[in-house]
């Protein structure tokens, strides 16, 4: 079957919407890091709605930071895919020409930053997942011992992460006397522009002061809230988008209607008017931030570890259980939304009403296991804080607490019938550990979670509230079905 690509655009079916502009007519302006599914549903979206409605030259030039599948995905076809928004009314098919191309950065380090170094690029967008930014997650600045950080500060012109690209792109920019970028973080964070901003600059002074100084006068790092589902795609999608266009496509992303995005009005120069195809520009992000981390995260991981252990395989699966779905809900009214401090005149309710929505959309598969990724690193950013705040005001913690305990009990890598799955986790090693050294013992074992500084910092740890709560639980998950404690403490 052929490859979509520039040369059959005008031969797709009548079901899909192509490009109204010319890709090829219109320059890179933006460089992307972490080129994978979420950028090319979201931030690459919103550029090619741009494009068709002024123009300008704003493309994409992406970036893997690790493997080459999705150059080989993307640069056959022209950097042309399919964006499917799936709802449970039906599909539409989008052809997107945001993206020029894909370099691969580890085949090419020099050719990476030389693309940073375009003249014409005037912002960098990062998805790079939490682990990515490489910061020390009891005190949030930058692990200088971090094996990554080790290598790019003896191999600058080799780095492999994506800090060492941006720290040797901003060298070389001073070197040149070239004006800085705007360095738009786009990854599930609190503060996440204020977060990069410390990892860059501390990585920057360790170089050379001056590249500091020169870095905090011609670079900006505005914060972001992103927001839109994206299942990993199947082959039964890859089948179905090329029923749909008639040709083979290799990139296709599947993606809910909803999108938000909100951006902190902070720039170094030239960028994208996002705001004139449904971006938001703000003054302060934080509230939104705060907002879709706890009542959107906070729930998703959530339902990802209790449906996970009970046997749902999706999103929509595990949503549609009744006393989940009650423990969600009074999750939101009970623990999640008394802890956020929105702008006048923002309806919480409404917000909460559209995120179950989505999560009861069976157009979009999400699957449990693929949200339950990287918990080490989602936890802390997404349940604590609310757990912070309600312990200080002694409100409730049973939702927040069954979370955690189960994903705790998930870590185990062991599900209630004796399945054996694999946790994808940066501390995975850790937990087997754990795992080998609490044979069963529910109060070892969370002394052993508790005790994980990047995860827990000290005070929480100690909380003895806390630590009575997440060891009832985790004595309920050791002798019970989730099903049976959900029916018991959520019933509807």
């Amino acid at each position: 079957m052929t490859r979509l690509s520039f040369k059959n655009l005008g031969s797709l079916s009548a079901g899909s919407l192509v490009p109204s502009f010319i890709p090829k007519d219109h320059k890179i302006g933006i460089v992307h890091l972490g080129i994978g599914a979420f950028h090319r549903s979201h931030q690459a979206w919103y550029t090619h709605k741009l494009l068709e409605l002024q123009g300008g030259d704003w493309r994409i030039q992406g970036i893997s930071l690790r493997s080459a599948q999705v150059r080989d995905t993307l640069n056959p076809q022209d950097g042309l895919y399919t964006v499917v928004v799936s709802s449970s009314e039906g599909k539409i098919y989008h052809i997107l020409g945001s993206v020029d191309n894909v370099l691969v950065a580890p085949e090419n380090p020099q050719a990476v930053i030389t693309a940073l170094c375009q003249k014409s690029v005037h912002v960098v967008t990062l998805t790079i997942t939490e682990k990515g930014y490489c910061l020390k997650g009891n005190t949030g600045e930058l692990d200088e011992d971090h094996q990554s950080i080790v290598h790019d500060l003896k191999n600058l012109d080799c780095p492999k992460s994506a800090l060492g690209f941006l720290v040797a792109a901003c060298q070389r920019r001073m070197q040149a006397n070239m004006r800085g970028f705007t360095v738009i973080s786009c990854d599930n964070l609190a503060g996440n522009g204020a977060k990069l901003k410390t990892a860059i600059t501390m990585f920057a002074d360790l170089v050379d002061p001056k590249l500091k100084n020169w870095l905090q006068s011609n670079v900006t790092f505005p914060s972001t809230m992103v927001d839109r589902i994206v299942p990993a795609s199947t082959p039964e999608d890859m089948a179905d988008v090329q029923s749909v266009i008639g040709f083979e496509d290799q990139a296709c992303v599947m993606t809910e209607p909803f999108s938000q995005w909100v951006i902190e009005n902070k720039f170094a120069g030239p960028v994208p008017h996002w705001e004139k195809v449904g971006a938001n520009l703000v003054a302060d992000v934080g509230p939104f931030e705060e907002m879709k981390l706890r009542l959107l995260n906070a729930t998703h991981s959530t339902i990802a570890y209790v449906g996970s252990l009970a046997g749902y395989t999706t999103v929509a699966d595990a949503i549609a259980d009744k006393n989940l779905r009650s423990l969600i809900d009074h999750m939101m009214a009970d623990e999640l939304a008394p802890t956020l401090s929105m702008p006048e005149g923002f309806d919480t309710k409404a917000y909460i009403e559209s995120l179950l929505r989505r999560f009861t959309n069976r157009g979009l598969p999400h699957k449990t296991r693929q949200i339950a990724m990287d918990g080490s690193q989602k936890i802390p950013q997404r349940m604590l804080p609310a757990l912070r705040h309600q312990l200080m005001q002694g409100g409730s913690i049973d939702c927040l607490t069954f979370g955690i305990a189960c994903w705790i009990r998930y870590c185990e890598g062991v599900g209630e019938n004796g399945e054996v799955y694999s946790v994808d986790d940066p501390m995975a090693a850790e937990f087997q550990t754990i795992n080998g050294a609490a044979k069963g013992d529910a109060e070892t074992r969370l002394e052993k979670f508790l005790s994980m500084k990047d995860v827990f910092d000290e005070k929480l740890a100690s909380n003895t509230v806390l630590k009575e709560k997440l060891l009832f639980w985790l004595k309920e998950l050791s002798e019970k079905k989730v099903r049976s404690i959900l029916a018991q403490h959520w019933k509807v």
